[in-house]
Order: C-alpha cells, then sequence, then structure tokens
C-alpha cells in the first residue's frame, strides 16, 4: 500500500520542475558561441550564398523571440509602430551570420523589414542607432570587469543606406584613456555591400555583408592556451535599429542587455579543422 502523502508527492513535483528550470537557465546562461573558420575567400557583394552555410547563425530572430530569451531586458527591446504604418505588416526580423577567416571578421544578415528608413532629423555621423542600422558589438578579450566601450569593447555599425555614405560603416570603441569613441571605419578596414530586395510601400527587405580587418581595429586575434584550437575568449553582443520613421525608435538586442560588455555573451573564434 503506498502512504505517501499527496502533499509530499505535489512538493517533489514541484522540486523536479524547479531543477529543471534551474538546469535550462544555467545552461543559457552559459553559453558559448562558435565562430567557424571559413575555408575559401569571400566576395563581399551583398550575398551570402557562398559562405552562409558555413557560418554560425541560429536561425530567424524576431521580437517575440528575444522575449525568450534569457539575456531579454525591456526597457531595451522594442520595436516601435509609428503613424501611417500598416500594423498588419511584419515590422522586423532578420538570420544573422558570423564567421571568420585569416585577418577578417565577416558578418552577415538576411532581414525582413517593412520601411527602409535612415533618416535622422537631428543628423551626427555617431548617430547610427537613429536609423536603420546593424551593429556587431564584441570585446577583445573578455574579461570580469564591467565596462561601458573602454579599452576593448568594440561595435562595428552598418547603416541600412546603398547610397553607402561616410558614416556608413562606423566604429565605437574605447581606449584606455578614453570610453566612446566614435568614428568612421577606415576604408582599408572594411569592406561591406547592401543589398536592398524589395523596396515598396510594404516592404524594404535587404541583405547586409561585411567584414571587418581584426587586426587595425580589435587586434590579432588571442590564442587560447587549452591545445582544443579554439581561441581565448571574446563576448558579442547584436544590436538591429529600426526607427521606421520615428526618432529612437525600435531595437533588437541579441545575446547582450546593452553596453555593459558583461552582459555580451561569450564566443570563440573555432579553427578549422584540416
Amino acid at each position: 500500500m503506498n502512504t505517501t502523502s499527496p502533499n509530499i508527492l505535489a512538493f517533489i513535483l514541484i522540486l523536479f520542475v524547479q531543477i529543471g528550470m534551474m538546469q535550462t537557465s544555467c545552461a543559457q546562461d552559459s553559453q558559448v558561441i562558435l565562430l567557424p573558420e571559413l575555408p575559401d575567400e569571400v566576395i563581399i557583394d551583398g550575398h551570402l550564398e557562398e559562405w552562409k552555410e558555413e557560418a554560425f547563425t541560429e536561425g530567424i530572430w524576431n521580437l517575440e523571440r528575444v522575449k525568450q530569451a534569457p539575456w531579454y531586458f525591456a526597457k531595451k527591446n522594442r520595436l516601435v509602430r509609428h503613424a501611417g504604418e500598416d500594423s498588419a505588416t511584419l515590422d522586423l526580423e532578420a538570420e544573422y551570420y558570423l564567421a571568420w577567416r585569416g585577418d577578417w571578421l565577416y558578418i552577415g544578415a538576411e532581414v525582413k523589414d517593412n520601411v527602409n528608413d535612415v533618416m535622422d532629423t537631428l543628423h551626427e555621423p555617431k548617430r547610427w542607432y537613429y536609423k536603420d542600422a546593424i551593429a556587431l558589438f564584441i570585446e577583445a578579450p573578455r574579461d570580469s570587469v564591467s565596462e561601458k566601450f573602454a579599452e576593448g569593447d568594440h561595435a562595428f555599425c552598418f547603416v541600412i543606406d546603398p547610397s553607402y555614405p561616410d558614416y556608413g560603416a562606423w566604429w565605437r570603441h574605447g581606449s584606455m584613456t578614453e570610453s566612446y569613441i566614435e568614428e568612421p571605419i577606415t576604408s582599408t578596414s572594411v569592406e561591406y555591400r547592401v543589398h536592398m530586395q524589395n523596396t515598396t510601400t510594404e516592404t524594404a527587405n535587404y541583405t547586409l555583408e561585411a567584414r571587418v580587418h581584426m587586426p587595425s581595429t580589435i587586434g590579432a586575434l588571442e590564442l587560447g592556451g587549452n591545445g582544443s584550437g579554439r581561441y581565448a575568449s571574446y563576448g558579442l553582443m547584436i544590436v538591429h535599429c529600426d526607427p521606421d520613421g520615428g526618432e529612437y525608435g525600435g531595437h533588437l538586442l541579441i545575446y547582450g542587455k546593452g553596453d555593459d560588455d558583461q552582459t555580451w555573451t561569450p564566443a570563440r573564434f573555432e579553427k578549422r579543422s584540416k
């Protein structure tokens, strides 16, 4: 005869559920992004077919998926419907691709968007975050100090403007003495292309393809000492800006919560097996 109290059984069941939730949370918090080494040279032309199958990606991101992530921060992540926008259309979703080869860090995105907005009434070159833009934040290398664009923190920002203005590829970073240094990425340190797929009153889909020269920006890759063939740990976050006719507008933050580099997800550059 089973004499176990129903209350005890319920307690045990709740305990197992809580343990499972804690394990899931720990697994999410301990995620490490592995950036693969590409086997071949890439032509930067706004088309990702030649390398996206080799790259790191986790599928399509939108606001609903971001809300389920452990680093979701409601104050930062939002998409805004402005006057004149069709509320029945898709606002924003994208798939992002990351990889490396030689001295170059590769960034790609395939984006579904309803409005292409690169206008800013208070325009300054550094105000990429007031325009349609995609930025990769990287801490190189990752450390245990909480910082906001101090030395080692970088953001490579690409305004989605196929006229390629001189602020279209932007670099925010820090130094030993300054934080939030803002400047264009020099032409010798970047290549990028924006391919607008369909610009109508209903859609403004596009592809971004870019590569950044690491030795002249974040520094040469740092090899780890564990013999695994992987490089030392970095930190990564993707920021996707989508003003849609407003001012500051909407943002998606993926793999991090904001400028504090301690919230960015650990990442490693992985060497290709021979």
